[in-house]
């Protein structure tokens, strides 16, 4: 019998925390989060488990939307507090793993197209195949000002700059024919220049001569991965993205989700399955479901309502304390990440949420849906989701680390490969390989 192969990824932050809030609080260790080591580790963990990939997202400014400050972002530990630069983490972690994908974010928005390709392509080498990019559009007035930029582009324009982006940085991919390269030691020709070529691009946003200074990588070009939810970023990631990650609060909204992205891919020509749609989930797992449910109260008791405060008035781009604490979250108008704050919106089912509602939801963890129960349990509703056809796999995002890695490749992918739901071993080569498995016997 043939079954639908789950796609998984291990999303992290080079930082404190990532969805959750709690990270950094772990009362049974210390989360040693500035540290190489961590983040290795992590990656072995993800690789036993044969995940599709681990992935950092990022950020290029503190958060200080909230007040207008940095103060409670600093004081408490938002999710932009600290980041460090996930490029040269996975560098390291490509050393040490020889399967596991590695994706980055880089954003469109301040970065450069020949300095991102050359990133991208240098990690591909390194790594014999394995890069992914996760490709953001910048989203609040913070990161506009480490850049010099007095005001933030609006959010459509900036996905204007990112198709031209785009563009640019796969011409410069390409610029290198796959057998350029000729290394004839005995003649002493390195490579036939009449396969390597100018781009000569000039666009709207950009202008670049090329060639990028790499050869061709073992996939050509990174894997591309989009996480955006508003319509404009849809249709971005339709016409981009090889994998979408997706923050939806529900079963019902993965649904609709799902069915948007495979009606965008096919207004872009392509097919429904030439992008792997994979939904972000948050397990607390544990030998009962009480001790489970135990374990997610903690962990919810570590989170100050404030910090998530903080980090949605930084991805919203918009200073929430200017709202008295049980205004409804429908009052809240945003220019920065729209599907977000949509989601939050939606979970509300004819209630109000308040804005203190809002902080205390997203300070455990954003908008992740929690699966809080034994490792059969989390499995059981893994393999709904999947068997639904809501999602062809799911972004794990821990509530601590590396505990939420290890228990669940150590307790939940056992039993995911017993049902043929998981590979027991990587088939490929490549991160590109990976997510071209579709079926397991």
């Amino acid at each position: 019998m043939l079954n639908k192969t789950m796609h998984l990824c291990g999303f992290m932050n080079a930082g404190p925390v990532v969805h959750s809030h709690a990270i950094w609080r772990n009362p049974r260790h210390e989360t040693s989060f500035l540290s190489l080591q961590h983040y290795v580790e992590i990656a072995q963990i993800l690789e036993r488990g044969r995940f599709d990939l681990m992935f950092f997202a990022d950020r290029l400014a503190i958060a200080d939307r909230y007040g207008d400050s940095h103060e409670v972002g600093i004081r408490y530990g938002d999710q932009d507090a600290t980041r460090l630069d996930p490029l040269p983490i996975l560098g390291a972690a490509s050393a040490v793993t020889h399967h596991i994908g590695l994706g980055a974010t880089r954003s469109t928005t301040y970065e450069s197209p020949y300095s991102v390709a050359r990133e991208f392509a240098t990690l591909d080498h390194i790594s014999n195949g394995r890069a992914a990019w996760n490709v953001v559009t910048s989203m609040n007035d913070g990161e506009a000002l480490n850049f010099g930029n007095v005001q933030h582009l609006g959010h459509d324009e900036r996905y204007d700059r990112a198709d031209e982006f785009m563009e640019v940085a796969f011409k410069l991919w390409d610029s290198w024919e796959p057998d350029a390269l000729v290394l004839d030691r005995a003649r002493g020709i390195y490579a036939d220049p009449d396969k390597v070529h100018h781009i000569n691009h000039e666009g709207a946003w950009f202008r670049s001569r090329g060639p990028l200074n790499i050869p061709r990588s073992p996939q050509g070009r990174p894997v591309i991965i989009q996480a955006g939810s508003s319509g404009r970023g849809k249709a971005f990631a339709a016409r981009w993205s090889e994998v979408i990650f997706a923050l939806q609060p529900n079963l019902e909204r993965m649904r609709v989700f799902k069915a948007d992205v495979e009606a965008s891919l096919a207004a872009q020509g392509r097919s429904p399955n030439s992008a792997k749609v994979m939904m972000a989930v948050m397990p607390f797992i544990a030998n009962s479901r009480a001790e489970a449910e135990d374990l997610r109260d903690l962990h919810d008791s570590l989170v100050n309502p404030l910090v998530g405060l903080s980090t949605l008035a930084g991805h919203a781009n918009t200073d929430l304390s200017t709202l008295p604490l049980d205004a409804n979250v429908e009052s809240i108008q945003a220019s920065g990440s729209q599907g977000n704050l949509a989601a939050l919106k939606s979970i509300a089912e004819g209630e109000p949420i308040t804005i203190a509602d809002a902080g205390r939801i997203y300070g455990r963890g954003v908008m992740c849906p929690r699966l809080v129960g034994t490792a059969r349990d989390i499995a059981d509703e893994l393999a709904d989701v999947l068997h639904s056809g809501a999602a062809d796999g799911f972004v794990i995002s821990p509530a601590f680390l590396p505990d939420t890695f290890a228990d669940f490749v150590g307790q939940v992918v056992p039993l995911l490969q017993e049902r043929g739901l998981l590979r027991r071993d990587y088939a490929g080569a490549t991160l590109r390989d990976h997510l071209a498995e579709q079926v397991v016997s």
